[in-house]
């Protein structure tokens, strides 16, 4: 079962911290791209950041550019999103997404709130 599963969300301060997770099966996870996604309250989905398959080149909305960072693990089929710098604009729903060609792939998402 091709299967997408995210985790670490949760609510941060201002200025805070939080590294999301995202655990694939079902797939061969080292042969594709990986992205992030997320989604704010009455907003469209956007990328967020994308790392290739094999070479780890990684991708950022200019918007989280220099705060964000994403790394995958081909042995453990995983990404991470490192969050840093986290602005109350960063609140959202943040899903983990995967074009397999025949099928496209979303997470359940884990959300993210950011707030004092």
């Amino acid at each position: 079962q091709v299967q997408l599963v995210e985790s670490g969300g949760g609510l941060v301060q201002p200025g805070g911290s939080l590294r999301l997770s995202c655990a694939a099966s079902g797939f061969t996870f080292s042969s594709y791209v990986m992205s992030w996604y997320r989604q704010a309250p009455g907003k469209e989905r956007e990328l967020v950041a994308a790392i290739t398959s094999t070479d780890g080149r990684t991708k950022f909305a200019d918007s989280v550019t220099g705060r964000f960072t994403m790394s995958r693990d081909n042995v453990k089929n995983a990404v991470y999103l490192e969050m840093n710098s986290l602005k109350p604009e960063d609140t959202g729903v943040y899903f983990c997404y995967a074009d397999l060609e025949y099928l496209e792939v979303w997470g359940q998402g884990t959300l993210v709130t950011v707030s004092s």
